[in-house]
């Protein structure tokens, strides 16, 4: 059996183009990182230190020619549609841990318990010592290893994580970078619940 970068210079998975999309989601970076904040950057350095670093950066050029055409944040799950080469877009899933009422019970407590966490929330900026909050409790704020991500995508390529998943990877980090709440959110607890 051929190797996945093998797999693509094969005479039977000619090289293809991505579709033209109008209105896509596009990064916001023409070139260089895309992440900005200390948090975004580190969900990205926490995916690429999984091994998953050179599938990633395959997925960059996708975030940055708009070819995601959306993006949705629940808890739990982001799910995306990606426009790829063929007619129909691509489905994309991410699922990782949403955590229940009483793991934020304990992540609440401990936040509340120090006004310095309050106060850089309140101000919308990700505390720098949050993750050890988590990290205390047994709990991740960011996912550690691949095996806490569940990766979905609609296309053939059986390579994980595809291009069109790094793309929704890239522009998940930029939506943390504008939102920190949006990663809590990802966990199960959103800006209203918290505060």
């Amino acid at each position: 059996m051929p190797s996945v970068s093998r797999r693509f210079d094969s005479p039977y998975y000619p090289a293809s183009t991505p579709r033209q999309v109008e209105g896509g989601l596009r990064a916001k970076s023409a070139r260089g990182r895309i992440a900005s904040t200390w948090w975004s950057t580190r969900f990205i350095e926490v995916l690429e230190s999984t091994g998953m670093g050179s599938r990633l950066t395959r997925g960059k050029n996708y975030a940055r020619r708009g070819q995601v055409l959306s993006l949705d944040l629940n808890p739990g799950q982001v799910s995306a549609s990606v426009q790829g080469s063929r007619a129909r877009p691509y489905r994309v899933r991410i699922g990782v841990t949403a955590y229940g009422k009483d793991q934020w019970s304990l992540i609440e407590e401990r936040l509340a318990g120090d006004a310095w966490f309050v106060a850089q929330l309140l101000a919308g900026e990700m505390p720098p010592d949050i993750e050890k909050v988590f990290g205390d409790l047994g709990l991740a704020l960011f996912p550690s290893r691949a095996g806490e991500l569940s990766l979905d995508c609609s296309c053939p390529d059986w390579g994980v994580p595809c291009k069109h998943l790094a793309a929704v990877f890239y522009l998940l980090a930029e939506r943390f970078d504008e939102d920190p709440f949006a990663i809590l959110a990802w966990r199960g607890r959103d800006r209203e619940e918290l505060l």
